[in-house]
């Protein structure tokens, strides 16, 4: 054992004997982040800095159980266990191929002195941009099992600093909404704050709230009471004391502070997954992608001699423009609000005979696949996720002998407990059928993809789908996304509109809808944005001869490293992102014009062709118009970033040879 190591591990066992009056330190490998532990009569309490500035104040840590009541008041430490591991670990999907997984541990064993002497171990990672920590329940005699009333984890954050938020009215949700941007003691009182909220302190440092490796477990959110931001977890269905039920062992899922002195280091930091565990499965066959949508534009067919919808036809059609354009995965949905399988249900939602496994009449999903592999394109189908779920294994089934290869499961709207553990099974057995998944009315990501990376993507946010029947997503409701939802990781935004205007000529258009925001917005909100599964929503016909459309069928959708050199909550934001030798970058401003200077530093050394695509002069009347240009760079090179309001700008740099 490294004799640095040894010392800090005789510094921790010092401490903890002399721990009734002293605090437990745990401190970031690179020393810049100091986590304090403990122990008041009422409470286990803790706070936290972060490069010399208090970030977290004394906070209190506690769990209520339906049965015994409160654990919190009047702990002892049995035992204090320090750790360290410094490793490597490989993503097949993600914003990195390769994650560093560096950090200091703190395992403590907290149990009650008397009456029942539940026993609960504290366990606390330091890393170098973050901290987490969670409760793990051992098996222990006289407690085999428990439910949960609450979990009183808080977070007094030190002064009075700036949320960014998306507020939720109840626990039922798709977390679909407008973010808040607002001085935390402005918000009122007992709001349910969705995760992950940011925090901006005057001068920084910036705090990211959420939560991580949420299994077996309800989903976590935040609310203000008396100035503290306590949490609030998602109730059991059927009524609202019970939030989870177990049995030992068990444990929480992590509660992570995500910390950058910038907030482009949030958006680079891969706790998220390292704090989740490898995959136990076989993912050799997974294959990342790009693929259509045609719901999203509307079923648009030019005029044949079949009809658009539920037939082999249309669908033929929409595979044929995949394979011409090297679009991984044709979806196969439905039409005219009815989906692909029978279904007495009204709309999409599901009737007391859905069957998910049988689809319409004159619709042969066997040739169906058939064709699409002859093609060279994957299959994909939508399903409600009620009628899935009933025939979850016979349907998995059925849909590996049509050679569906992915689905989107829809509509779930929850994430209680009961929620979190369906859809782990779910990713669970489609995995054993070669099928990946796109949860959509869901949660936010908490890194399970590293477990599960059949999970490619999810929704949980506001989005382009809006624009078929609401207000348009404003450009300024797109820069939120990188410094809070984007944070939990990927996020299906039905990216792919084609058809811009200028602000005052919007209109919720069902079919062929309209975007804000320029040409070049768009396209840069496929790099900004992270997702395993690229959407192209729009119509064949929408894309051809379209300047533009070039770079979205060149860009991956997995990556072996992810940077932010330029990022300004509510300003601007730019990731680069590389695949192999070449990066792709994508910059974007909200309402206001800017301009940016990006130093290309990041670069390895070597010269680069970089090509351009930067608004036009004219986008503020014809915001479908760009400018393309190639140049020479070199990781030397400073580039200004003309941004229109709106706008955007993408680059694509090639490693010369």
């Amino acid at each position: 054992m490294p004799t640095r190591l040894l010392l800090l591990l005789a510094a921790w066992l010092l401490a903890l004997s002399a721990f009734a009056q002293k605090s437990l330190v745990l401190r970031s490998p690179d020393g810049q982040l100091t986590y304090r532990f403990r122990l008041t009569p009422q409470a286990p309490v803790y706070t936290v800095d972060f490069h010399g500035k208090r970030v977290v104040e004394e906070s209190t840590l506690g769990l209520v159980f339906r049965q015994g009541g409160a654990w919190g008041a009047g702990l002892r430490v049995l035992a204090a266990q320090p750790a360290a591991v410094d490793e490597y670990y490989t993503l097949p999907v993600g914003k990195a191929s390769r994650v560093r997984n560096h950090y200091r541990q703190l395992t403590l064993a907290l149990q009650e002195p008397a009456g029942a002497r539940r026993l609960v171990h504290l366990v606390v990672r330091a890393y170098d941009d973050g901290l987490a920590f969670r409760y793990e329940f051992p098996a222990q005699a006289g407690w085999a099992g428990y439910e949960l009333t609450a979990e009183n984890s808080s977070f007094r954050l030190a002064g009075n600093p700036t949320l960014l938020t998306l507020q939720r009215p109840n626990y039922t949700t798709s977390h679909e909404g407008f973010y808040s941007r607002l001085p935390l003691g402005q918000v009122r009182p007992d709001t349910l704050l969705d995760l992950p909220t940011l925090a901006e302190y005057p001068g920084g440092p910036y705090l990211a709230l959420t939560e991580a490796a949420v299994r077996d477990y309800a989903t976590l959110y935040l609310s203000p009471h008396e100035g503290v931001l306590t949490s609030r977890l998602s109730p059991l269905p059927g009524q609202t004391e019970v939030k989870v039920q177990a049995t030992l062992p068990h444990r929480s899922p992590w509660r992570v502070l995500l910390l950058g002195q910038q907030v482009g280091r949030l958006l680079e930091s891969n706790i998220i997954t390292s704090l989740n565990e490898p995959p136990s499965l076989d993912f050799s066959w997974l294959k990342p992608g790009k693929s259509d949508f045609h719901w999203w534009n509307g079923d648009i067919l030019p005029d044949t001699i079949f009809p658009p919808g539920r037939n082999f036809e249309f669908n033929q059609y929409y595979i044929d423009f995949c394979a011409a354009h090297g679009i991984d995965y044709h979806s196969v949905i439905g039409y005219g609000n009815a989906a692909w399988y029978q279904n007495d249900g009204e709309g999409y939602a599901p009737g007391p005979h859905t069957d998910v496994t049988q689809p319409v009449p004159g619709l042969d999903m066997a040739r169906l696949g058939a064709y699409a592999r002859s093609k060279g394109v994957g299959l994909r189908v939508w399903v409600h996720w009620q009628p899935f779920y009933a025939q979850l294994d016979k349907a998995l089934a059925q849909f590996e002998a049509w050679g569906v290869q992915g689905m989107m499961v829809d509509f779930m709207d929850r994430d209680d407990q009961q929620m979190v553990n369906m859809q782990e099974e779910m990713l669970r057995k489609a995995a054993q059928h070669h099928i990946h998944i796109q949860f959509h009315g869901a949660a936010k990501p908490t890194g399970l993809a590293r477990t599960y990376p059949n999970e490619l993507t999810r929704e949980g946010t506001l989005n382009y789908e809006n624009n078929k029947w609401g207000p348009a997503m404003a450009p300024d409701h797109d820069l939120n996304m990188p410094f809070t939802r984007l944070l939990a990781g990927p996020t299906d935004y039905h990216l792919g509109g084609f058809r811009a205007v200028p602000p005052a000529q919007f209109r919720p258009q069902y079919t062929r809808p309209l975007m804000v925001g320029t040409r070049c917005h768009m396209l840069a909100m496929y790099v900004v944005l992270e997702s395993y599964l690229g959407m192209v929503c729009d119509y064949p016909a929408a894309y051809e001869g379209q300047p533009g459309y070039e770079f979205i069928r060149a860009l991956p959708t997995v990556w072996d490293e992810t940077r932010a050199p330029l990022a300004e909550v509510a300003q601007y934001v730019c990731v680069a992102r590389r695949k192999g030798a070449d990066w792709y970058v994508g910059a974007l401003t909200g309402s206001q014009a800017r301009t940016l200077a990006l130093k290309l530093d990041f670069l390895p050394p070597g010269q680069y062709e970089a090509t351009l695509f930067a608004d036009a002069p004219d986008v503020a009347t014809a915001p479908n118009h760009l400018l393309k240009t190639t140049l020479a760079v070199s990781r030397q090179t400073t580039l200004p970033l003309a941004l229109a309001a709106g706008g955007g700008q993408v680059l694509l740099l090639k490693k010369l040879k």
